[in-house]
């Protein structure tokens, strides 16, 4: 049996956002905020999840990674903001 995979995406303290996959949505956050998680977030800590959707591997939770990258910044914050649950504002 696979392992679950994530899509997520973070906001970064610039308000940009970053998003990725994982198989361990906390410790991959926990990366991100001490600075070894990724180039991009590094300079931009630290990060707060605001985005997350489960997959059942890692091939389909990489094709939507690939098809969200693809999005305009507000077809993103659109598909954000429909997801209330992860806000912490």
């Amino acid at each position: 049996m696979e392992q679950e995979w994530f899509f997520y995406v973070v906001e970064c303290c610039d308000k940009s956002l970053y998003s990725g996959i994982t198989n361990n949505i906390e410790q991959r956050i926990e990366k991100h905020n001490s600075g070894t998680g990724a180039k991009y977030t590094a300079s931009r800590r630290p990060v707060k999840l605001i985005y997350l959707e489960k997959f059942p591997n890692q091939s389909e939770a990489r094709k939507r990674e690939i098809q969200i990258k693809n999005w305009s910044r507000i077809k993103k914050d659109r598909l954000i903001a429909g997801f209330p649950r992860l806000r912490s504002e």
